[in-house]
């Protein structure tokens, strides 16, 4: 009897699928609000243990904590354009992909990309698109176009919605649209196409009310701005808070024709990971198609995989940037880590930008 036992424990820690108990407890720091209580009830009842979560408000502070040194946790979700400096600085161990059968179910769109050939140390896990939100009546009655960046940068259309439009304070972001919009690739732009950039930043600043990172929501949803440059999940939520409050208008995200910038939240496991092996049951319990589904019901995160879109909110189903085609999901970029000088060169960009009027 106990040979069998040690025997089923061998080919249960080999597959990935080691017994957990009551005592057995996953370690994730984690975005705030990312995870709903019922997809982690669901997680502990499959595996038996239980799962303690931390949480951080942006890359910075959680790079910040780990590189210190913290190591009371097993799992964290970086964003791609900080996997590489993780990396670097040996704060990620490689994953198993022995232990995530799972990952058949992610679309190859989405997978070895750049900040992580082969997908050695991440899975993604959400994604959202730097895109436009708008006053769905708004622009219809005065004939504006929100699927080109022209409603962000060109004079001629900005003249109809001055003082109506936001748009992100990050340089990067807001670069990467201008850079779309002249038909560049972020990824590959040269000085001159930087340079270029940054005059049609500056040509359109003085119609723009504002730069946000925060409000943009709360004011797009009450009717106090009909367009922002912002991101996807947070225009899903915009949508959401005007329905349910029974606005007489709606909040709508498309994707630009001429190209859109794709943010992606990674799953990792921490080098100082006490419990991998939970760590690797959770990726692949997230990349069921069900469970994965849950995140963009919760959200309006773009998902990766491509089995969930079948248990999609049916209004969800429908929308170009939540469960886009193949074929828009082309034009989306992963920007890559900027070199010291690019990042040095952009900041000179952005503070003339901001200091112009």
């Amino acid at each position: 009897m106990k040979k069998l036992q040690k025997l089923m424990l061998a080919l249960s820690l080999s597959s990935g699928l080691a017994w957990a108990g009551p005592n057995d407890v996953l370690h994730i720091y984690n975005w705030s609000g990312s995870l709903s209580d019922n997809t982690i009830r669901q997680f502990e009842k499959r595996c038996g243990c239980r799962v303690v979560q931390d949480y951080y408000g942006d890359n910075e502070e959680m790079l910040a904590k780990l590189a210190a040194g913290a190591k009371g946790y097993d799992m964290v979700f970086p964003s791609s354009f900080v996997v590489q400096a993780m990396t670097k600085q040996k704060l990620l161990q490689p994953l198993d992909h022995r232990q995530i059968p799972n990952l058949k179910n992610v679309a190859p769109a989405y997978l070895s990309q750049g900040y992580d050939p082969a997908n050695r140390y991440t899975i993604p896990t959400v994604l959202s698109l730097t895109s436009v939100g708008y006053n769905v009546e708004k622009l219809k009655q005065l004939g504006v176009d929100p699927s080109s960046w022209s409603v962000i940068f060109d004079p001629n259309v900005l003249q109809k919605i001055k003082g109506k439009v936001t748009v992100l304070d990050s340089s990067r972001e807001v670069f990467a649209a201008a850079l779309f919009y002249l038909g560049k690739d972020p990824n590959q732009a040269s000085d001159a196409d930087m340079r270029a950039a940054r005059d049609v930043i500056k040509r359109a600043k003085p119609y723009w009310a504002a730069f946000s990172n925060a409000s943009y929501l709360k004011q797009l949803a009450v009717g106090n701005i009909w367009v922002a440059l912002g991101y996807s999940t947070e225009f899903f939520q915009a949508s959401e808070d005007a329905r349910l409050t029974k606005r007489p208008f709606h909040i709508g995200n498309v994707p630009q024709r001429e190209g859109n910038e794709l943010g992606v939240d990674t799953m990792a496991i921490t080098a100082s990971a006490k419990r991998p092996d939970l760590a690797h049951q959770f990726i692949n319990f997230m990349l069921d198609g069900q469970n994965a589904a849950q995140l963009t019901n919760l959200n309006g995160a773009t998902n990766p995989v491509a089995t969930a879109s079948q248990y999609f909110r049916a209004d969800l189903k429908a929308s170009p940037v939540i469960h886009p085609t193949p074929e828009q999901a082309k034009k989306w970029t992963v920007l890559r880590e900027l070199t010291p000088k690019e990042r040095r060169a952009l900041a000179r960009m952005w503070t003339e930008v901001k200091v112009s009027r």
